[in-house]
Parts: C-alpha cells; structure tokens; sequence
C-alpha cells in the first residue's frame, strides 16, 4: 500500500510527520511519501533510522499554514504540499493521504475535481467522523467540516457514519443517534426538529435523539450533529480529559502516602490514560470526498501521525470508499 503524508502538516512540521511516518513504514511495511520541503524532510530523515524502509520524497513549493484561509489557498498556493500529495492518490500514486494541517483547507483542496478528490456522486457535504475514545468507541459525524447544516446532510452523515462503523468495527447494523438536548422528539433546534422525519425514513438503525452524556455511555453507535456542535463536543471532551488528568496527578503527589498509592497504581493509570489518548486514534477520516483522507490534529506527534497512517490503510483494506458510494446510490 502506498499512503501519502503531508510532510508540512502538523504545528512542528515536519519532524512528528516525517518520525511518524518512518514508525508506520517500519510497523505497517508500506511504501510512505512525504511531501513538502525536499531539503527539510531530507535532513529530518537523516536523523531517523530508515534502513530498509520504503520511503519516498515528493517536493512540494508551498505549505499552507493554519492561519492561510481556505477560500484564498486555491489561488494562492496551488503548489502546496497539500495540493501535491493529494493529487498523488487522485490519478492513484497513493491509496490514501494524511495530513495534521489546517482542516479547512484540506476540506477545500479534497474537493477540488482538478487536483483533489471532489465529492462521491451524490453527497452533499463530505464530513469528518471521530471515534470517540469511550469503551463503547461510537462515531461522532460532523467533526467540524460543516458548521452550517441542512436536515438532508444529516441523514447522509448518518449513513456515512453508520457504514464507516460497519466497516471498520464490525458492528452490524449499527444504532444511529442525533445528538440533541433531550431524548424526546420535541426537544432540539429547527434543524434537529426537522432532521428527525427524515432520519425516521432514511432505512438507517435510527434510535431516536440522544444526550451528549448518553452518547458518552454507548446509547448509540454513531452520534449525528451538525460540524460546529460536534467541533465542540470533541474538543470539550478533550480538555476535561486533559484537566482530570492534571488533578489526580497533583493529588497522587500531594504527600508520601498518596504518593506510594499512586506508585501501586501507576499501570492502572497507564492503562486509563492511554484509552482516553486521542493520539490512539490518530486522526478523523474526511468521508465523502472520491478517496482516503485523514485529518489529524495539528498537534500531533510521532506517534499519532503514526496511528492515523494506520487508520488510512485500514480503510483502504475494508473498502469504505466504495460502501459509502454504493450505499448513497441506494445499492446497500
């Protein structure tokens, strides 16, 4: 499998791309090309051990910072490391790309027909889906792609959703949930209000409106919002992570006693702390755009460039590019 990663992504680019990319070639066995900044991924890879590896260097002229807007990076910077490498996996150098760059502008070069990807023939909006890192592990679709929605594109969010779970956990028939302030039918905004019907009707495993609480629990097996709510349920979800994570470790090294206990527990709190890891996850999968396209966080390091580069593949492998464009053509 050849999978593409952009070099200029991440906020300390490119040395977590180019180190994690280096673990999966040497994890996974494939052939991984790097594009961007030919002297500066050179001299990153001078410094890692890559004997043996398949790794490829694509140069790239221009790197789209987090601060570039997406409107304007077309005309801008059409030499990108991000243009480049997706164009690789559009005429099928590469089966798949991965970059830890500005969201929005991967959204806007993926859906370019001349370069990127362009929509599957029947979606509406492409969607970024998180696996929430809960033990049920459910779906949350939008991520962040659309803030503003239409009842239409949830239902296709649903179905995307639902066929990534199938897919890629195996869950048959997978529950599908729209998140909402309230079970009943009557809570929620007019978007929601009027998702519903249609959501009813759509043939999908729908259960009905679910809480954000009971999202967390597992009510569901994938949780349905518009990008601008789910955008913010991820990254709250994040930092209260992250802040009872701060709290017990303070509290363990308060005094002796507490320190000894935290020293007889340190593998449970290894074990927690690594299931709560979004870096385990890797990155979210931008569905419904015509190939593999994951997005991580600009963050990221070694290792999470490493993981969604593992993600990237296994969606090659169980083919969800072509379940989702059989399934919005009604052939499910």
């Amino acid at each position: 499998m050849k999978i593409v990663v952009d070099a200029m992504g991440s906020d300390d680019h490119p040395g977590p791309d180019v180190a994690g990319a280096v673990q999966a070639a040497r994890e996974f066995g494939d052939h991984i090309i790097l594009v961007g900044d030919q002297a500066k991924i050179e001299a990153e890879l001078a410094s890692q051990n890559t004997s043996g590896l398949a790794l490829e260097v694509v140069h790239a002229n221009q790197a789209i910072s987090m601060e570039d807007k997406p409107s304007q990076i077309v005309k801008n910077k059409p030499e990108s490391s991000m243009h480049v490498g997706l164009s690789l996996v559009k005429v099928g150098r590469a089966d798949a790309f991965v970059s830890a760059g500005n969201t929005g502008a991967i959204l806007a070069v993926a859906m370019l027909r001349q370069v990127g990807l362009g929509r599957i023939p029947g979606i509406l909006r492409p969607a970024l889906g998180v696996i929430f890192p809960t033990k049920q592990r459910p779906m949350l679709i939008d991520n962040g792609a659309n803030a503003d929605c239409r009842p239409e594109y949830l239902v296709q969010f649903g179905l995307m959703g639902s066929l990534y779970v199938e897919r890629m956990l195996n869950i048959e028939n997978p529950r599908v949930a729209l998140i909402s302030n309230g079970e009943e039918e009557g809570k929620g905004n007019e978007l929601i209000k009027e998702t519903i019907p249609l959501m009813a009707a759509s043939g999908l495993n729908y259960v009905g409106n679910i809480e954000p609480k009971q999202f967390m629990q597992g009510a569901a097996d994938v949780g349905v919002t518009d990008g601008f709510t789910g955008n913010l349920i991820m990254k709250t979800a994040e930092s209260i992570a992250s802040y009872m994570s701060g709290i017990i470790r303070d509290e363990l090294m308060a005094n002796p006693i507490t320190i000894l206990g935290g020293l007889l527990t340190r593998s449970a709190f290894k074990r927690v702390r690594a299931h709560l890891n979004p870096d385990e996850v890797g990155g979210a999968p931008l569905l419904g755009v015509n190939g593999v396209v994951i997005v991580a966080h600009g963050r990221s390091n070694a290792y999470a460039i490493k993981q969604a580069i593992g993600q990237a593949r296994r969606i090659v492998e169980n083919q969800v590019v072509a379940a989702i464009t059989s399934g919005i053509a009604g052939e499910r």
